[in-house]
């Protein structure tokens, strides 16, 4: 697999969606030491095949509930498969839930670095990204500022400097470029692209099939969890009705 970053093998995965409208924690212990829980399966995917190779950008498409956001999060190993394997060969860096993982309560300063510590990044090396970071996040009059005072765009655009504050061999883009005003999504957009003329591996998942086009050479489509098609990127985009 020397010339492949990502290889998804007849993965599924299933959820235990619960029937019962249980309230509070005492009802629900109760009622599972007398087996009387009931849940209903639902399979988010099923047997979904695909690779990627190296430095390429692959489109994920599909409407809503297609499963596409469960694929990401497993192929960012959020998630391990019900059935089926993942491959990936080397480093990720997932643009899934920009925010996700910040304290609410703690500084932009403070949860640079702890963010930093969830990519398995130094105090150190963040250290040496600050400056960069808050400079892309366009944020030094909040840097001191608890998060839960800052807007969504605002957390949205600390959350992708962070992200992007490495060169990764895999990026994994999910709906996540309107993060602030056009300035600032041209600015996520350069970043990408410059990832992309680096021979970064990209994942893109977006509802736009003009963005799919321009950036993508292949893409898979997906509808209610299963693959509908894999190929040329414009022959999926026909399927998908864009």
């Amino acid at each position: 697999m020397s010339d492949v970053a990502i290889s998804v093998e007849n993965v599924s995965m299933r959820f235990n969606l619960s029937k019962d409208k249980v309230i509070g924690l005492k009802e629900y212990i109760v009622k599972g030491l007398k087996r009387q829980l009931f849940y209903e399966e639902f399979w988010a995917l099923r047997d979904v095949s695909f690779s990627v190779k190296k430095g390429e950008v692959f489109g994920i498409i599909g409407l809503n509930g297609a499963g596409k956001s469960t694929l990401l999060k497993i192929i960012a190993g959020v998630f391990k498969p019900t059935n089926g394997s993942v491959y990936v060969g080397g480093e990720i860096s997932p643009l899934l839930e920009l925010g996700a993982g910040f304290d609410p309560e703690s500084s932009a300063r403070d949860n640079v670095y702890m963010n930093g510590a969830m990519y398995g990044h130094t105090k150190k090396f963040m250290a040496s990204k600050y400056r960069e970071i808050i400079d892309f996040a366009e944020l030094w009059d909040f840097e001191d500022v608890a998060l839960k005072n800052f807007s969504s765009g605002m957390m949205g655009r600390l959350g992708f400097a962070v992200a992007t504050s490495v060169q990764p061999d895999i990026l994994i883009v999910d709906e996540i470029l309107g993060v602030g005003d056009y300035k600032f999504m041209a600015k996520c957009e350069e970043r990408i692209n410059n990832m992309i003329s680096n021979n970064t591996t990209v994942l893109l998942v977006t509802h736009n099939t003009d963005k799919i086009k321009e950036m993508c050479s292949r893409a898979v489509l997906l509808e209610k969890g299963q693959v509908v098609c894999v190929g040329d990127v414009d022959e999926v985009c026909k399927v998908y009705g864009g």
